[in-house]
């Protein structure tokens, strides 16, 4: 008799509770943005099964030795992931527009405002100084990053930062125009910029190998993402490792993103979820991404100040690291204002030098905190 009661207590439906249904529901409205949508579906999809099925009783999936245990130990506790992640966009990643044009690192800097603008937020709102860091991170637009961060200093945010994370660099076309459109005028938006110079086949090589001694002798902190985003590009700039460069930004990049995803989702149950802390996160994760898109353009104004080769304003909103997609909605606006406008590599010179200074600010947080 006590076996067949501990066999039917076993029926997970007798464990399941009413925050398992909430996590439940969470997951379908990922499932709706990703499938339906088409809300960054590479990640938000593996995230939305893993809160799926990681809040399905007894299973033990996130107890010790289970599967989504071992994703998330082995692949995030320890740092494995998202320095894979930016292996892959390195080799996906043409510093040819920062290169030719380098004053767009500035703009690429600016974004980082938004950063520690939300931090400062973040601690008046009563957010511990770990917390504050890792809510800041959001401002950088960059999920990989976001994650990275949160897993060194808070690991209980990580479900709720990386969703407003990625959230967000879905919604950089809803974001950045209207911002990036009050701080301008209808002639700034329709400048049309110089044609960039060739970048040689030499300054592509030296550019990865250069910005990794600067960057990991300033912020030692931020070289396991800055140092695997460094050598993703010369795999693919030195063009004598093919197949590297495309198992890279391949078939690697398809497996870890499935293991991030769902090894996120996992640690998504309604314990650490459904809090007021979370709802805080997804406030200062907007203030922080619209600090960051005003400070670009802001910058960029300011530089016009000086420079003899004016910059269209527009750029400087795409100094937040979602790649391409900030660069992709100021060529739109640029279009969008005179027809002759063509901003897509001016653009992608800050939209990547954000990714670079997202990684250094992260670095910075954990030198500082730590």
């Amino acid at each position: 008799m006590d076996q067949l009661l501990e066999i039917f207590m076993s029926i997970g439906v007798f464990s399941l509770t009413p925050g398992n249904v909430a996590m439940w529901l969470i997951a379908f409205v990922l499932f709706y943005l990703a499938i339906k949508k088409g809300v960054e579906p590479l990640l938000l999809l593996p995230i939305g099964f893993g809160i799926f099925a990681a809040n399905f009783p007894l299973t033990g999936l996130t107890e010790e030795g289970g599967l989504f245990y071992i994703f998330y130990h082995y692949g995030i506790e320890t740092e494995l992931i998202p320095p894979l992640i930016f292996l892959g966009l390195g080799a996906m990643t043409d510093f040819g527009p920062v290169i030719a044009n380098p004053k767009t690192l500035l703009l690429g800097a600016a974004a980082q405002v938004g950063v520690y603008g939300a931090f400062l937020g973040a601690l008046l709102m009563g957010f511990t100084i770990n917390e504050a860091a890792t809510i800041g991170i959001i401002g950088g637009a960059d999920g990989p990053t976001s994650i990275f961060l949160s897993a060194n200093l808070a690991p209980h945010m990580m479900g709720a930062v990386s969703v407003a994370a990625y959230s967000y660099m879905a919604l950089v076309p809803v974001i950045i125009p209207p911002i990036a459109k009050a701080l301008t005028t209808a002639k700034e938006r329709a400048m049309v910029m110089t044609q960039m110079r060739m970048v040689s086949k030499t300054e592509k090589i030296i550019f990865p190998v250069a910005t990794s001694i600067i960057i990991m002798l300033l912020v030692p902190k931020s070289a396991p993402l800055i140092a695997m985003f460094m050598l993703g590009n010369l795999f693919m700039e030195s063009g004598v490792v093919e197949r590297l460069t495309n198992t890279s930004r391949n078939e690697l990049m398809n497996i870890v993103t499935i293991i991030l995803g769902v090894a996120v989702g996992s640690t998504m149950n309604a314990e650490t979820f459904l809090t007021w802390k979370t709802i805080g996160v997804f406030a200062m994760g907007v203030v922080a991404f619209a600090f960051a898109t005003a400070s670009g353009v802001m910058l960029a104004k300011f530089m016009n100040l000086f420079v003899k080769n004016k910059v269209n304003p527009l750029i400087g909103a795409a100094g937040v690291s979602a790649v391409p997609m900030a660069a992709r909605v100021v060529h739109n606006m640029g279009t969008e204002a005179n027809p002759q406008n063509y901003l897509m590599m001016h653009a992608m010179g800050p939209n990547v030098a954000g990714v670079i200074g997202t990684a250094v600010a992260a670095g910075a947080f954990i030198a500082a905190i730590l």
